[in-house]
């Protein structure tokens, strides 16, 4: 009788539960437009983009931005930042540089001016300006969740960074000041701050740091007043949030999808690992989350001591990989010199005073610049103009060896393609289970495909990739 009562409760209990959670609404992404789903974002770090680091010397590099297939582009903080040489306020990446900098971009000091070493107000007006006139959209970069140590704000209220027992300033991650929100001074600070971006140089929008550490009702409260500026505002959150899309974004990006490609091209987890990462991913975000796509930004091409992908991976390799984030899901995103295979350190404390080092543009004269600047201007052309990759449901399909090869389809319903790659640096094949139907081949190298019986066989070189009707 005791069991047949504890078996009942248990029933009724589970019975309750799966009703909570069927009548609960699953979130979903709010709509962007249909420009964003196809868009492709290159993003820039002033200061090593040209010799210079002004914005007089990347707007004249605009035109070639918009040839790479383009039609975003993304800023590092240009904001001025804060030079205080106490190095307590220093982070570790900062110090382990070298470079004697104080200025990190993403350590700000004055939130409302434009950094002297990039140039005047002016020059941003004009670099939005001309790059609009290109066909580009310009996002610029907030750094919401800590401030610089001598921030012009903390003199006349102290209140509005966080603050130990004793009184002293409460350091966050990477040792900088931590901005205060409960204090409704300082979240009106920073809305206004959105505002007169948009308001005074007409940028497109905003990409927001560690957005998961500054609270979620500011972020949708920013959105809606630079909304009521400019209707077509992008917002794209660096965040694992998942419900970010919902009321605030258009896209969102974190390091698992990267970090899992970094491992499955090094050798240390199977190509099945990405598949993986992506259901993971693609069950977690609120429905119709747009994911940003991309192997380089300026944090992982700053880690001093660590080779570029492109010396990883090998020219080949990232090719491959550029394949992958072009033809998945999401919105793929080209750091500044990826077209030409650029391999330089970037470290993003060094200036052309302090450290000195630039993206090597020597590089799109080369046989490899050459190449992969043509690929990507291709993978760009594909991602824009075919409805299965811009908006394409995806599916990954089995094949005989998961451990260096990556088979999905992506499917409109009007176009459908199949994407193959092999992630290793061996010559590997791959064989289908069932009978597969491949069509001709629209992009690819070094992939053959062969029919055994009804069933699809691929002889992969190195880093081979094919991108075929389906």
């Amino acid at each position: 009788m005791t069991y047949s009562k504890n078996l009942f409760l248990f029933v009724s209990i589970f019975i309750a539960t799966f009703n909570i959670f069927a009548d609960t609404p699953e979130k979903c992404a709010r709509p962007t437009t249909p420009e964003f789903q196809k868009s492709i974002v290159y993003q820039i770090l002033l200061p090593l983009f040209t010799q210079e680091g002004t914005l007089k010397k990347a707007g004249e590099m605009l035109p070639h931005v918009k040839s790479t297939g383009a039609d975003i582009v993304y800023l590092c903080p240009i904001a001025e930042s804060d030079d205080d040489m106490n190095q307590e306020f220093w982070s570790k990446r900062q110090k382990a540089s070298n470079t004697g900098n104080p200025k990190n971009p993403y350590r700000i000091k004055d939130y409302f001016k434009v950094e002297p070493m990039f140039g005047s107000d002016d020059d941003l007006r004009d670099f939005v300006s001309n790059a609009h006139k290109c066909g580009l959209k310009v996002v610029l970069d907030l750094v919401y969740y800590h401030c610089g140590p001598t921030a012009v704000f903390i003199k006349e209220n102290p209140d509005f960074v966080k603050r130990n027992p004793d009184g002293s300033i409460k350091k966050g991650r990477w040792t900088f000041p931590e901005l205060n929100f409960d204090n409704p001074k300082l979240r009106e600070y920073l809305l206004k701050n959105m505002e007169y971006f948009v308001k005074e140089f007409d940028i497109d929008g905003y990409r927001t740091d560690v957005e998961g550490s500054v609270p979620a009702d500011l972020w949708a409260e920013g959105y809606s007043r630079i909304r009521a500026i400019k209707k077509d505002v992008i917002m794209i959150a660096e965040s694992r949030r998942h419900d970010a899309q919902v009321d605030a974004y258009d896209a969102s990006y974190s390091f698992e999808w990267q970090s899992t490609v970094r491992f499955v091209f090094e050798g240390k987890k199977p190509a099945s690992a990405i598949a993986e990462r992506w259901k993971i991913d693609n069950s977690a975000f609120a429905k119709g989350s747009r994911l940003l796509r991309y192997m380089d930004n300026h944090d992982t091409a700053s880690d001093s001591g660590t080779l570029r992908f492109e010396k990883r991976f090998t020219n080949s390799g990232m090719d491959a990989v550029l394949v992958l984030n072009f033809t998945i899901d999401g919105i793929p995103l080209i750091y500044m010199g990826n077209e030409i295979a650029d391999s330089s350190h970037l470290n993003m404390f060094s200036t052309n005073s302090k450290g000195r080092c630039f993206v090597a543009w020597e590089n799109a004269l080369t046989d490899v610049g050459i190449g992969r600047y043509n690929l990507v201007r291709k993978l760009a052309n594909l991602h824009r103009s075919n409805p299965a990759i811009y908006k394409g449901e995806t599916k990954w399909l089995e094949n005989s060896n998961p451990n260096s090869v990556l088979t999905f389809t992506r499917d409109s319903g009007e176009n459908r393609i199949l994407v193959v790659i092999n992630t290793s640096a061996g010559e590997v094949r791959a064989d289908f289970p069932s009978e597969t139907k491949v069509g001709a081949l629209i992009l690819g190298r070094g992939a053959t495909c062969d029919f055994e019986g009804g069933k699809a066989s691929f002889k992969l070189s190195p880093y081979a990739y094919g991108v075929y009707e389906y």
